[in-house]
C-alpha cells in the first residue's frame, strides 16, 4: 500500500486542491465510480496525488530540454555526417538521395507522423479501463529505454539513432497524454490555470538541474577523460535515469485512473471485446469526438488555434540548438548553458503568467504571449554569427513566454473536455501538439534541403503564430466551456 500522506519535499510546494481521483480498478464497486464528495481543503490523499503530478514533470521534463533541445539533434546530425562522409554530403535511404543536416528535422517529422496513428488509441482506451496508471508506467518504460539506449549511438549508426528517437518520442507523447489527463481531476476550474502552471514550472525546474549537471559534464569532457560525442552520449543517458527515477516515484502517488465517469456510462461507452483494442476502435473513437467537437464550433476552433500557434512552438524548442550551432556557428556548450538559462527564466515565466492569467485573463495573456513569438522569431532571424550574446538574450525572452503559452493552453483545453473523457480529449490533444508537428519541422527540413539555410526556414515559422492568434481571436471561450457541459471559471 503506498502511503499518500508523506511530507512535502522541495519539488512539491503548493496550495491545496479540491477534486477526488478514483481508486485503483482493481478494488473499485461500481458505486465508486461515481465522482465523490469534495474533500475538505488540505485533503492529504488529495495532496498527495497533486505532489505525484508535479514529480512526475519534474522527472519527465528532462527528455525535452536535454534530450530534444540540446544534445540529440546536433549529436544525430554529426552522426548522420559521419555516415554520408561530411558535411554537405548526402544519404541514400529507401531511393531518396538527403542531405545527412536534414535528416534529423525529417526523424522528428516521422516520429510526429507515428504519433499521429497511434495517440488516438491510447486516451479512449485508458478511459474506458480505468488503468491509467498502468498505461502511464507502459509508456514511460518505453520512453525511458528508448532514451538510455541512446549512448549506444556511435560512430555512423544514424539509422539506430533515429529508431531510437522514434520510441522515445512515442513513450514520451504517450506519457503525456496520461498524466496531462489527471489535471481535470486535480484542481476546480478557477484553479487550473494555477495548477498547471505551476506543474509546468516545476517541470523546467527539474529539466534545468539535470541539464546543468549534464553540461558540467559536457564543458569538463576532457577532464573527465571523454570525448566530446561521449559526453554527448553520457547526458542523454543521464536524461533516461532521471525521468526513470523521478517518473517512477511521481506515479507511484497517483491513483490508477482519472475517468469521472459513471457505472452506466462506463458499461454503456463503446469498448473493445478483449483487453487489448483493435485498432479501428480508437479511430472511431478519435472519429465520435472530433464530431462532438464539431458540434462545439467554439471549442473546435480552440483546438485549431492551439495547433496552429503550438506548431510554431514545438519546432522552435526541437530545432533551436541544431539552429544555433550548424547556422550561427555557436559550440555546444554555448547551446547548453542558453538552454539551461531558457529552463530557469521559464520557471520563473510560467508562474509569472500565471499571475498575469488570474489578473487579467487566460486569453489576453496568451494573445500577448503569441505577439511576443511573432516578434522574437523575427529577432532570430537577424543574429549574427558567433554572436553568443545576442542568443542568450533571445533565450531569456523566449523563456518568459514558453513556459506560460504552454500551461495556459493545457489549463484551457481543460476547461473544455466533457466530465470522464479526460485521457481521450488529452489524446487528441496530444495528437494536435506532437502528431502533427510534421508539418513544423518538414518546413524546416524543406527549407534546408532547398536552401541550406536554417535562417529562412525559422522565420517561416511566423505564420504559424500569426495564424494562431486570428483563430484565438474569433473563439468565444466561454461558449466552448458551457458547450462541454463545465461551469465558467469567473476570470477567463
Amino acid at each position: 500500500m503506498i502511503d499518500d500522506t508523506a511530507g512535502a519535499d522541495p519539488i512539491t510546494a503548493a496550495g491545496p486542491i479540491t477534486a477526488g481521483l478514483p481508486e485503483s480498478p482493481g478494488s473499485q464497486s461500481p458505486q465508486s465510480l461515481v465522482p465523490a464528495p469534495e474533500p475538505p481543503a488540505g485533503d492529504p490523499a488529495q495532496l498527495s496525488r497533486r505532489k505525484g503530478w508535479y514529480r512526475y514533470a519534474w522527472g519527465a521534463h528532462a527528455f525535452p530540454t536535454t534530450v530534444t533541445a540540446v544534445f540529440l539533434g546536433p549529436y544525430l546530425t554529426d552522426v548522420a555526417q559521419r555516415a554520408a562522409g561530411g558535411e554537405k554530403h548526402y544519404l541514400h535511404l529507401a531511393g531518396l538521395s538527403i542531405r545527412a543536416e536534414s535528416f534529423y528535422p525529417f526523424a522528428v517529422t516521422a516520429a510526429a507522423l507515428l504519433q499521429a496513428a497511434i495517440l488516438p488509441l491510447i486516451g479512449a482506451a485508458a478511459d474506458r479501463s480505468g488503468r491509467t496508471r498502468t498505461f502511464l508506467t507502459a509508456a514511460m518504460a518505453l520512453g525511458v529505454t528508448a532514451t538510455l539506449l541512446f549512448y549506444s549511438v556511435t560512430g555512423g549508426a544514424y539509422l539506430w539513432g533515429g529508431a531510437l528517437f522514434l520510441a522515445a518520442s512515442l513513450g514520451y507523447s504517450t506519457a503525456n497524454v496520461l498524466a496531462n489527463g489527471y489535471l481535470p481531476t486535480l484542481a476546480e476550474p478557477d484553479e487550473r490555470d494555477a495548477i498547471s502552471s505551476k506543474g509546468w514550472a516545476i517541470g523546467y525546474l527539474g529539466g534545468a538541474v539535470l541539464l546543468a549537471v549534464n553540461l558540467a559534464i559536457y564543458t569538463a569532457h576532457s577532464p573527465l577523460g571523454l570525448s566530446k560525442s561521449h559526453a554527448a552520449r553520457v547526458a542523454l543517458a543521464c536524461a533516461g535515469l532521471w525521468w526513470l527515477v523521478f517518473g517512477t516515484a511521481g506515479i507511484r502517488r497517483l491513483t490508477a485512473g482519472t475517468s469521472r465517469l459513471t457505472a452506466s456510462q462506463r458499461r454503456d461507452s463503446p469498448r473493445p471485446e478483449s483487453p487489448r483494442p483493435e485498432s479501428g476502435t480508437g479511430y472511431r473513437q478519435l472519429a465520435r469526438t472530433l464530431a462532438a467537437l464539431s458540434r462545439n464550433r467554439n471549442a473546435l476552433l480552440f483546438l485549431l488555434a492551439y495547433m496552429a500557434y503550438n506548431e510554431g512552438v514545438q519546432t522552435v524548442i526541437s530545432f533551436a540548438s541544431t539552429y544555433g550551432t550548424k547556422e550561427l556557428d555557436l559550440g555546444q556548450s554555448v547551446m547548453a548553458s542558453a538552454i539551461l538559462l531558457v529552463q530557469f527564466v521559464a520557471f520563473g515565466g510560467a508562474l509569472w503568467t500565471g499571475r498575469l492569467a488570474a489578473r487579467h485573463g487566460t486569453r489576453r495573456t496568451v494573445s500577448g504571449s503569441l505577439l511576443a513569438w511573432i516578434t522574437l522569431l523575427a529577432a532570430a532571424f537577424f543574429l549574427t554569427k558567433h554572436a553568443a550574446w545576442q542568443f542568450y538574450l533571445l533565450g531569456c525572452a523566449i523563456g518568459l513566454v514558453l513556459g506560460g503559452t504552454q500551461a495556459l493552453s493545457r489549463s484551457l483545453f481543460a476547461q473544455i473536455i466533457p466530465a470522464g473523457q479526460e485521457s481521450e480529449y488529452f489524446g487528441l490533444y496530444e495528437v494536435s501538439q506532437n502528431g502533427v508537428a510534421w508539418i513544423g519541422s518538414l518546413t524546416v527540413a524543406l527549407a534546408i534541403q532547398f536552401t541550406g539555410s536554417y535562417r529562412l526556414a525559422i522565420i517561416s515559422l511566423v505564420a504559424f503564430f500569426v495564424l494562431g492568434l486570428v483563430l484565438l481571436a474569433r473563439t468565444d471561450l466561454r461558449a466552448a466551456i458551457r458547450g462541454a457541459g463545465n461551469p465558467v471559471p469567473e476570470v477567463l
